[in-house]
């Protein structure tokens, strides 16, 4: 029988070979559970029947081969005609169930278009382009319409917008019917409305706020086609690739389809201008000054009655371009002191009937901080400053030398523009009307050699505006200028004067520009209104300069260098911006090309382009770099099968 020690170094062996055989067994790896599912689910029945006539039912029962799951149905699933109460859709392991809630009509193909909204549950391998249709009467309708759909304004896609047609042409069926076939725009702007009957129609774009598939509110975005749509279709060939593998193809075949037409519509969306005019609010902030505010642009100015003080000659109106923002800088101290102010203000609104109407509102305005309070903030800023002053004497008298200095004085501060590009204006802005100027006070010089020689200048108020001024001179390369002002210069209308200022400013040098030039050609050149101009874009597609086209040329002068995008606005209506359209007037928005490059602009470069702003359709012309709504990226799905065999190879 053999001893304890013996015994001990038996099992301690015994444990190690285990531990060396575990060891080994975890070396050789795991089962990989077999090769992936890579197959879409497949429709193995349905009820009714994919394609059914005559049906009645309105509750459709799709089955898998597989389960399956329902991504963004509210988003992707689009069911035309468009049903008023929203249907019920539903998976149940691998069954999708949709229930109409609406009354079937009658003699209608209907269409459930799923997209890519149904995918299997373990790989989220997606079915691709889906739909189910049926008929409630003795055939299917199977023509197709498609297109795409861009903002107006910027030619930027529209993602989620409604598209529809109508049978009924009359101008009225957009504001009074819902959409008859309807679609949705993807992330590229594209909508595909399938289901359509052989026949005329007209068709439009809808963000639909209120979900009644008409256009019945202003607010809403809208696109329409002045042309009729007349569907059809032809017999075409498409290439289909088979693969061996991820890399490697086995074969190309030519296969015949049905291509539906037409399928290059273009829309351009609108939202129409705030037409309907009301008081949005009024406000007091300060006691000097009250605001109204519109919701829409004006013809005219409101009138107004003080009910506790006399309005003759009492303000200094500031208002908006168009009416809609108007303040009132009060002249009169005594009504600044008054803490409420009363009157009876006089506008048009829009009534029920969509018509301007004349209205009376009574305002009472109390300002937020009182002058009381204003007061007694100066009262303690003025004894503190007298403490002050106090030390200070003492401290001289004890003959200490003081390097502090007292509070500043209040005094009218201009906001001053700091310029170096020989193409810019000088301007000043002030936080108050001015009630005087003295032009004798304000000196710009130029420097020629060390000295500083005065040259001549002018300076006017910005048009429509009454607080900013501008300061126009003939700037030079190279030069350096100073713009002294001496002390009360400048004195608003509540007594206080500006304090003087000296600021010196450096052109930049020609050669830090570049030059950059417009030449249209081709016969769209021609179609364009006198009033066009060019404007050029930064990164974030927002204008920084902007030219005219005279007899389609453009140029721009003295540019920094750096990148560049451009793009025409046809401003029809010559009023120096672009327009948005009215669709009870049939009016479209005003035209927008882009150029479709980047454009580098180099120092000491003159760059000329050709434009041919026909030469690409009107939805591939802006560049992606800038188009904000990018289109959603289609993945290339490398086979998971191939990537396991290939990090098989690798770990050999």
């Amino acid at each position: 029988m053999p001893n304890q020690s013996t015994y001990n170094n038996y099992l301690l062996g015994s444990l190690m070979l285990l531990m060396m055989i575990i060891a080994s067994c975890a070396r050789m790896g795991s089962p990989d559970g077999g090769p992936y599912d890579e197959t879409p689910p497949v429709v193995v029945r349905t009820n009714p029947a994919i394609g059914a006539i005559n049906n009645k039912e309105r509750r459709i029962v799709l089955e898998f081969d597989e389960f399956i799951k329902l991504q963004n149905a509210s988003e992707k699933v689009i069911i035309s005609p468009p049903q008023v109460e929203v249907p019920e859709i539903k998976t149940s392991g691998k069954r999708v169930i949709v229930e109409l809630l609406d009354t079937l009509k009658p003699n209608t193909t209907y269409s459930i278009d799923f997209g890519d909204a149904i995918t299997d549950n373990n790989e989220g391998n997606p079915m691709g382009q889906f739909a189910f249709t049926f008929s409630t009467g003795t055939s299917i309708d199977s023509m197709e319409v498609a297109g795409t759909i861009l903002d107006a304004s910027n030619l930027e896609p529209i993602k989620g917008m409604q598209v529809g047609l109508y049978a009924d042409l009359s101008d009225t069926a957009f504001t009074t019917k819902p959409l008859e076939r309807i679609s949705r725009t993807d992330a590229s702007g594209r909508f595909t409305i399938k289901g359509v009957a052989p026949g005329t129609y007209r068709i439009y774009g809808l963000m639909d706020s209120d979900q009644d598939y008409r256009f019945s509110q202003k607010s809403e975005m809208v696109a329409f086609m002045d042309s009729l749509v007349i569907p059809y279709s032809e017999p075409a060939i498409r290439q289909d690739t088979f693969w061996i593998d991820s890399l490697t193809i086995d074969t190309i075949i030519d296969v015949p389809y049905t291509k539906y037409l037409p399928d290059d519509l273009v829309l351009k969306a609108f939202k129409e201008e705030t037409s309907t005019q009301y008081m949005l609010k009024n406000e007091r902030l300060t006691p000097n000054k009250f605001s109204v505010y519109f919701a829409a642009k004006a013809d005219t100015l409101p009138t107004l009655k003080g009910l506790n003080f006399d309005a003759a000659d009492a303000f200094i109106i500031e208002k908006s371009q168009h009416n809609d923002t108007i303040h009132y800088w009060l002249k009169d101290s005594a009504l600044i002191r008054l803490d409420t102010l009363i009157m009876a203000l006089d506008y048009l609104y829009t009534d029920t009937l969509g018509q301007l109407a004349p209205q009376t509102d009574t305002l009472y305005l109390a300002p937020k901080k009182t002058l009381a309070m204003y007061q007694k903030e100066r009262d303690k800023e003025m004894e503190e400053f007298q403490k002050d002053l106090k030390k200070r004497r003492r401290r001289l008298k004890e003959g200490e030398v003081l390097t502090d200095t007292l509070p500043p004085i209040k005094f009218l501060k201009p906001k001053v523009g700091n310029i170096k590009d020989v193409y810019a204006t000088l301007t000043l802005d002030f936080d108050e009307p001015l009630a005087r100027i003295d032009t004798q006070a304000i000196h710009l010089r130029l420097k020629v050699d060390t000295l500083w020689k005065d040259i001549p200048y002018r300076f006017e108020l910005v048009d429509g505006k009454i607080r900013q001024y501008r300061i126009r001179a003939e700037w030079r390369p190279e030069q350096e200028y100073e713009l002294s002002i001496d002390s009360m210069a400048f004195t608003g209308i509540y007594g206080l004067h500006s304090d003087k200022m000296k600021q010196t400013m450096k052109m930049r040098s020609l050669d830090d520009y570049g030059t950059l030039a417009f030449d249209l050609t081709g016969g769209g050149a021609k179609a364009l209104s006198p009033n066009a101009y060019v404007e050029l874009l930064n990164s974030d597609d927002k204008p920084v300069r902007r030219e005219p086209l005279v007899k389609g040329h453009s140029e721009f002068f003295f540019l920094n260098p750096g990148k560049y995008y451009a793009r025409i606005i046809d401003d029809t209506n010559g009023n120096d911006k672009w327009d948005t359209g009215i669709y009870a007037d049939h009016l479209q928005p005003e035209q927008v090309y882009y150029y479709p490059q980047m454009l580098e602009v180099r120092a000491l470069w003159d760059m000329r382009q050709d434009w041919d702003i026909t030469a690409l359709p009107i939805e591939k012309q802006k560049p992606l770099e800038i188009t904000k709504q990018k289109p959603e990226e289609k993945k290339e799905r490398r086979s998971k099968n191939a990537e396991r065999e290939e990090r098989k190879r690798k770990n050999k």
